[in-house]
């Protein structure tokens, strides 16, 4: 069940494991104590994890390196500090830190407008407004729009700080109601306005730009009860139960990860007894479990029209099972139960080997990381091996009943969103061809004529509202083709739009194959004398070996040349996941301007001297003409 993270596995002994990771050096535990975060630990596992952390907060925040830190402030109306060390466990278990600052409650108003207040020199990326029931409908005279209104306001205040992103939690159902099931008739009572807020909560965050934390739909799943008690409320004003703090901090945590790029990409499925039941090569076609009239064979369908919806929003499906491919793939082709078919399955490896070398397949003919994938698995000893040998990969404790999978992998919360774009949409036919594109690679010995055939052209524009989702989304998913990792939120990017100190670019690639979508984001700053520093060179591995590189530094170099830049310098900052650009401004002919320091390099290409690079890839420039007047950066 939700109220007891069901979906992570029981770690035998826990507090012996705890203890062990304690005696080793921080850096040696990272992944014990990552471990020990992501198994079912109850609120007193929490307590102790995070005092741990917190006294080893400097080396905890140096181990989580892949993903800057994030800096939280909770404005609130009730007390919350009994939930700070649950939210900082639930972004560690997702690989993020948070350093938290909690402002005095009920004083949202001072703290923003106050710029030597605490919150202001706390300097915020992530405002959450946590607002109790009764502080936004239950006072005399409250209407639900005045209460939108004033949340609007507050939110306004919280955006002017410098790139900070705004979370809204919506409200807790826990006022009483004076008219039963017809209560919204009587629009006035405070149970109608908070029923009416909540409601109005989501158009308006849509339009401001704001995410929720949406406790009101959860509190719903694990029961109201659970989550509040009026004798605390009384007492303390802790209107979220503190025996319910750990699934808060992870409802949280969840969106914080997901602010870093830490979120998932790619569901993997096994296939027996998992998208159906029964063993297709022991049971046959006919044999399978699966479908109306039988309560296994339509939790099995469930569980397909979860991932086939799952696909929908722009998540990857991949098959992993033990089995002759032939027989694995004839369901998808013959059932007539099937909901999920080939053409939704971006990758399928149904083989005799073991589970651990398929996903590592899986990932590389996807190009994405093992850490994107989510491995859906019946079998206990599968999903063990995987935890074992894959730690990267999340694995979700499927239950022994196939009608509580489906609860298990969306209760995790595994494919968190905050923004939902064109590009989500369509990524499983992308995925999809490019994976043909590979395979037609694969059959030619004639490179220059493969490109060739491909009919590529790469359509560039600076940044615009349009792309701006997307455009960071990219910025803090993008790991591996990424020269400095350095993570903006969309407040941040916004700015840079508006700049004249910075050359922005976002491409994207077609070939005959279709739209790869938004495949690389350029952000250069404009430094005195002349020269370009490029902050931000990122690309998706989908699209390397067809001569994006090349093509985009014709481009960098062609806009440096508009604007009389006379130097473009490029810098390499290395991190767990990037080394594979290491020596990328070598390769493009930039010259190493300065000696390694902990693996940083810095580059410089001369614009005059530059020879454009032979591509078989066409440059379509956007609707917006970037030719324009730059100046220094500030």
């Amino acid at each position: 069940m939700l109220r007891d993270l069901s979906w992570l596995p029981l770690k035998t002994d826990w507090n012996a494991h705890f203890q062990a990771a304690k005696q080793k050096p921080f850096a040696e535990a990272t992944a014990d104590l990552l471990a020990l975060a992501n198994s079912r630990i109850d609120l007193i596992g929490t307590q102790k994890l995070d005092k741990y952390l917190q006294q080893n907060a400097d080396a905890a925040r140096d181990s989580l390196s892949s993903a800057r830190p994030v800096r939280l402030a909770i404005l609130s109306s009730c007390t919350t500090t009994h939930l700070i060390p649950s939210i900082r466990v639930g972004a560690f278990r997702r690989g993020v830190w948070a350093d938290i600052y909690e402002a005095p409650y009920s004083m949202m108003t001072q703290e923003l407008a106050n710029p030597a207040s605490g919150l202001h020199q706390f300097k915020p990326d992530v405002v959450l407004f946590s607002l109790d029931a009764n502080y936004v409908a239950g006072s005399a005279g409250a209407t639900a729009q005045s209460a939108i209104d004033d949340m609007r306001r507050l939110w306004k205040m919280a955006k002017e700080i410098p790139g900070c992103t705004v979370i809204q939690q919506t409200l807790l159902p826990v006022l009483p109601r004076v008219a039963g099931s017809n209560e919204h008739r009587f629009f006035n009572s405070p149970n109608a306005i908070l029923s009416a807020v909540n409601s109005a909560l989501r158009s308006a965050a849509e339009e401001d730009g704001v995410h929720l934390l949406a406790i009101d739909e959860y509190s719903s799943r694990a029961g109201v009860a659970a989550w509040h008690d009026p004798t605390l409320w009384l007492r303390a004003k802790q209107e979220i139960h503190p025996g319910i703090a750990h699934i808060y901090g992870d409802l949280l945590g969840r969106l914080l990860a997901t602010l870093r790029g830490k979120s998932y990409k790619c569901l993997v499925l096994d296939l027996d007894n998992t998208v159906w039941g029964g063993v297709i090569g022991d049971d046959g076609l006919d044999g399978i479990v699966l479908g109306q009239g039988n309560a296994v064979g339509e939790a099995h369908v469930a569980l397909q029209r979860y991932a086939k919806r799952l696909a929908e929003r722009g998540i990857i499906l991949a098959v992993c099972s033990k089995n002759d491919e032939a027989n694995a793939r004839l369901p998808f082709e013959r059932h007539p139960d099937m909901v999920l078919r080939s053409g939704d399955i971006a990758c399928f490896i149904a083989n005799w080997q073991d589970k651990a070398t398929n996903l590592r397949t899986i990932a590389k003919t996807l190009n994405i990381g093992l850490d994107s994938l989510v491995f859906a698995d019946d079998n206990p000893f599968e999903r063990n091996l995987i935890r074992q040998e894959l730690p990267m990969v999340a694995v979700p404790e499927l239950p022994e009943d196939a009608a509580l999978y489906v609860d298990a992998i969306s209760d995790g919360g595994f494919f968190e969103a905050l923004t939902l774009t064109s590009e989500d949409l369509a990524r499983t036919q992308q995925y999809q061809a490019n994976a043909e594109r590979e395979r037609m690679k694969d059959t030619t010995t004639d490179l220059a004529g493969y490109l060739g055939s491909l009919q590529m052209e790469l359509h560039w524009s600076p940044f615009d509202s349009v792309g701006l989702s997307r455009i960071t989304q990219l910025i803090n998913k993008s790991n591996q083709f990424n020269l400095t990792t350095r993570r903006y939120t969309e407040a941040e990017v916004a700015a840079m739009m508006d700049n004249p100190g910075y050359l922005t670019l976002q491409l994207r690639l077609t070939d005959r194959f279709g739209d790869n979508g938004m495949i690389a984001v350029i952000i250069g700053r404009v430094q005195p004398g002349a020269t370009l520093d490029l902050d931000t060179w990122l690309m998706s591995c989908r699209v390397l070996g067809r001569q994006v590189e090349e093509a985009t530094l014709n481009l960098i170099v062609a806009c440096a040349q508009s604007l009389d830049i006379r130097h473009v310098r490029g810098t390499y900052l290395p991190t767990a996941k990037n080394g594979m650009v290491k020596d990328h401004y070598g390769r493009l002919g930039f010259q190493q301007v300065s000696g390694e320091v902990d693996g940083n390099s810095r580059w410089l290409l001369e614009v005059g001297e530059y020879a454009p690079a032979t591509t078989f890839i066409k440059t379509v420039e956007g609707a917006i003409d970037y030719r324009r007047d730059l100046q220094p950066a500030n």
